[in-house]
């Protein structure tokens, strides 16, 4: 299966408006944003547990990156609620499930096979750095070699300087409303910029966005 598997082109997807399709497991489905493989795939999707769905045990060959949008998501490591961001390394497995129910942004199979770090953070506690321009705030997730995840928070009336992304940009626009020259994306909102894309990018009315880096090259 491939849908928007070529890294070359931008993408840009209100992701509430896309269909959610049925799991291999009862009552977990998924809104597919890109993919590039059957079952086990290169994939990106937003992923919905229905109260009380499980997902057998499967194991992560090439990692995976989950950030919590709601809910409550429990799987070995523990009870991950909203706001938790978790990164299983390549070589690891788990069982997942949701008791009251959860949505889920997902990542597969993009991680380094070098890079076996562990990670799991409540990005509802954890601390957040000055970014590089007045009204921006950064959390950092991970870090590897080209490789960078993290929630920035943009306070109204922010703009940052035109700038360009080697090995390309993914946003994940989680409140609030993100902009740069080529439009406005309202939360829900996701985008992928290839190689060497370049923008301007602002928030007149503030936002929160989950910004992965150096991964599509």
């Amino acid at each position: 299966m491939g849908i928007n598997a070529d890294f070359g082109r931008r993408v840009v997807i209100d992701t509430e408006a896309v269909e959610w399709v049925d799991s291999p497991s009862a009552g977990v489905q998924r809104r597919m944003l890109d993919r590039d493989g059957g079952e086990v795939a290169r994939a990106t999707s937003i992923v919905r547990y229905a109260p009380g769905s499980s997902f057998p045990t499967h194991r992560h060959d090439l990692g995976e990156e989950i950030l919590v949008l709601d809910g409550e998501f429990r799987d070995e490591a523990g009870l991950h609620g909203t706001g938790a961001f978790i990164r299983n390394p390549p070589g690891s497995s788990h069982a997942p499930c949701s008791a009251g129910g959860c949505t889920l942004f997902v990542k597969l199979r993009h991680v380094d096979p070098e890079d076996l770090e562990q990670v799991t953070i409540d990005t509802r506690t954890a601390p957040w750095r000055p970014g590089l321009v007045p009204g921006l705030s950064v959390l950092p997730l991970h870090a590897f070699r080209t490789q960078h995840t993290a929630l920035v928070r943009w306070a109204p009336g922010t703009r940052f300087q035109p700038h360009r992304h080697w090995g390309g940009e993914e946003i994940y626009v989680i409140a609030g409303t993100f902009e740069d020259e080529f439009g406005r994306y309202p939360a829900g909102t996701w985008i992928r910029s290839p190689h060497l894309s370049e923008h301007r990018p602002s928030s007149p009315q503030g936002c929160t966005i989950l910004v992965k880096t150096g991964h599509l090259a």
